[in-house]
């Protein structure tokens, strides 16, 4: 579970993040929605210990974001664009950040990566992906340890119709396994189909949210 409760972000004189209060639970996916600068991503580098607030509370499984925890240790994360080593494969860039807590092997690695659509054996290095297996690999990145809260910065970047089927499909599998997930999404269609909740977002704050008829 996540609760958020007035949180406040400021860099300076300028308000990113402005009186953000939710109730985040598992077997949910949650949708922001907003322009760019509106703040959702900054709300979910906030959720993940990235970045700070400025005041306000953060609590993931009951533990506050920045002080009982500096990140939580039960999420996955796909934030902007999805960095690798170009000269590795995409095993291989996993592997090497799976090493990081080492609560997974080879396996799950490799299962993750199937599970998104590509091949774990491939020895294609990084560098040659297109746009849209990166952006797979990055979910695999995400999804490797089994995380429960899984946050998801536009997931369909740079997919195909037949790829944003696949990775729709999968985050709907996800949800029926429990897991809490939170989108931001400029697609309509996206949000329309997955989220159970939507938050949307201008200037820092939400200002509408909206309920959706679960899936």
């Amino acid at each position: 579970m996540i609760q958020i409760e007035h949180i406040q972000k400021q860099f300076g004189e300028a308000v990113v993040l402005n009186d953000i209060n939710m109730e985040l639970k598992p077997s949910n996916i949650y949708g922001l929605v907003g322009r760019n600068g509106s703040g959702k991503t900054m709300l979910m580098k906030c959720i993940c210990g990235f970045v700070l607030p400025t005041s306000g509370t953060i609590r993931v499984n009951g533990k506050i974001v920045g002080k009982e925890v500096d990140i939580p240790d039960d999420i996955g994360i796909i934030i902007e664009n999805p960095g690798f080593l170009p000269n590795y494969s995409g095993f291989k860039n996993l592997q090497l950040l799976a090493m990081i807590q080492n609560k997974i092997g080879k396996e799950q690695i490799k299962e993750a990566i199937r599970m998104v659509g590509l091949d774990p054996d491939s020895k294609k290095h990084v560098g040659k992906y297109s746009l849209g297996m990166r952006q797979r690999l990055g979910l695999a990145q995400a999804l490797m340890e089994d995380p429960n809260i899984i946050l998801l910065d536009e997931p369909m970047n740079g997919l195909d119709n037949e790829g944003v089927g696949e990775i729709r499909k999968l985050i709907l599998d996800l949800k029926q396994k429990g897991k809490l997930i939170i989108i931001a999404s400029h697609t309509k269609e996206d949000i329309e189909l997955l989220c159970d909740q939507v938050f949307y977002m201008d200037h820092g704050k939400v200002i509408r949210t909206e309920q959706k008829k679960s899936n």
